[in-house]
């Protein structure tokens, strides 16, 4: 098997030409893997006529989309490194990522472009604007191939940068190499044993972690495809996944709590039963719903774990549903993962509570530009400092509570938020919620919970405070609780709790 995009791209072409790597279901239009790799020759004349050499950047600012897979893999078959920017960054955002990155050239929707325009213009320095329509058939420009030539790429070429959230401080761009995104992609394929046969519904955005590498790199590695709708629609969901006869489905939590929102599909004759499993990842799953949406459409849900830093994977349940753990993202595949104290770095025996370090082949090359940051996070002998927190226990599964920088401390006890998340989520009326630390007088911290209510559901303050006296007792309920109508998140699902602190 190839240890580069390039290599991969190549093999699938030359073993399968004709079968699909992505079908768009908008447009019914099909990009086999023959026509994957002619796109990515043509995109690398397109970029070496505009002088855009081997290593640079290549950014893109566009939703989902045929020729934004197109794009997404092209630039690093092409020696670049692509740069899919966020389209829900703010503006402050956009702006430092467009001056930090280095890109010369950006491909943007036509929809965004006076967006990025605003947002490259104030960057201070000269990038070049492509518009390409995220669903065109054809590349921008019919590039002729005569003459094109590829350095050799190695696993250690760079092929993504991808910038974090970013919601403590500026955001920080993880550089992946080839190596990197061929072994996330490895790790997703056998972890879940998926082959040719198989067919990924993909909602989630191609500017994410988890949609780049177990959507689309994945099906690279095992020669499957891939249904890439634009976004996500709970009613068009279900009917997707069987028009399109997919095997698997993978979604986020967020995901899974509207789908349980909604109608039942086999009510309206769907069969919904040719779906193997449902993958679960990029922020933890509320055991209530895990066991809910198997109980109802009887598909079973892998929860897994990634990073951007580890290129998606990093643990995840068997795929034999009686060894599977629900609360736990599973164990670690692919990676080797430990738990240590978060003051001495000592290795903490199985159940004992710490920060979770992981490395393995996936784990990145850098922080770009940023050499502190990286020293601070990943060690020298390859260990990440996730800024977890969690446990292994004696089956070598681990349990995720909260994010180092997240942690409630409350009158000198620590809180893992997600202890109060679950609680809130047993409530009957209770659809999401998060805890979150606020600045308190006394406490040095006390607790916040913000709530979304089930459609046609109620529930007041003093409803959940005698809840969660009852759950949790009274030192660990929420001082506070706050009504909202959606809880702010990242464009992986996550919830941004730190967005719930007031200024």
């Amino acid at each position: 098997m190839g240890e580069t995009i390039r290599a991969l791209v190549d093999e699938q072409a030359a073993a399968r030409p004709g079968r699909p790597w992505l079908l768009a279901p908008e447009t019914g239009r099909i990009l086999t893997f023959a026509g994957l790799r002619e796109a990515s020759l043509r995109l690398a004349a397109f970029l070496a006529a505009r002088g855009i050499a081997q290593g640079e950047r290549v950014a893109t600012f566009m939703p989902n989309g045929l020729q934004t897979a197109r794009l997404f893999v092209g630039v690093m078959y092409a020696g670049r490194v692509v740069t899919p920017l966020n389209l829900l960054a703010q503006a402050s955002q956009l702006e430092y990522v467009l001056g930090h990155c280095d890109a010369r050239l950006v491909f943007v929707a036509p929809a965004e472009r006076e967006r990025l325009a605003a947002a490259a213009a104030r960057a201070g320095r000269a990038i070049e604007l492509v518009t390409v329509d995220p669903d065109c058939e054809e590349f921008v420009d019919d590039a002729p191939l005569a003459g094109t030539s590829l350095a050799p790429l190695e696993p250690r070429t760079e092929a993504l940068m991808m910038y974090t959230s970013g919601t403590t401080g500026v955001p920080k761009g993880v550089v992946l190499t080839h190596g990197n995104v061929v072994a996330g992609g490895t790790f997703v394929s056998r972890a879940h044993a998926l082959g040719e046969s198989d067919r990924v519904l993909a909602v989630l955005p191609l500017y994410h972690i988890n949609a780049q590498i177990v959507t689309a790199a994945a099906p690279l590695v095992h020669g499957g495809s891939v249904v890439m709708p634009h976004r996500f629609s709970a009613g068009e969901f279900w009917p997707l996944a069987c028009e399109h006869r997919c095997t698997w489905i993978n979604v986020v939590p967020t995901i899974i709590s509207f789908l349980l929102a909604g109608p039942d599909p086999r009510d309206a004759g769907l069969a919904i039963s040719a779906i193997r499993f449902c993958r679960s990842a990029s922020a933890p799953l509320a055991p209530e719903h895990h066991r809910a949406f198997e109980e109802r459409f009887g598909i079973g849900i892998i929860e897994t774990m990634g990073l951007t830093e580890t290129a998606a994977p990093v643990f995840t349940n068997p795929l034999d549903p009686a060894q599977r753990k629900i609360g736990s993202p599973g164990r670690a595949f692919g990676n080797e993962a430990k738990v240590v104290d978060p003051q001495s770095g000592r290795e903490l025996p199985d159940g004992v509570p710490g920060e979770i370090l992981v490395r393995g082949p996936n784990v990145m090359k850098e922080y770009y530009k940023a050499p502190e940051a990286t020293a601070k996070d990943l060690a020298p002998d390859g260990w990440l400092h996730t800024g977890d927190l969690g446990l292994r226990d004696a089956d070598g599964f681990f349990f995720i509570t909260g994010r180092l920088k997240e942690l409630i401390i409350k009158g000198g006890e620590n809180i893992a938020p997600r202890e109060i998340d679950e609680a809130l989520y047993r409530h009957p009326a209770v659809l999401e919620a998060a805890a979150v630390g606020v600045p308190d007088p006394h406490y040095g911290q006390e607790i916040l919970a913000a709530v979304v209510l089930k459609p046609g559901m109620a529930a007041s303050e003093a409803d959940l405070r005698a809840f969660c006296e009852a759950e949790l007792g009274r030192f660990k309920t929420p001082k506070t609780f706050r009504f909202m109508g959606e809880l702010p998140k990242g464009p992986s699902g996550k919830v941004q709790r730190l967005k719930l602190v007031p200024p």
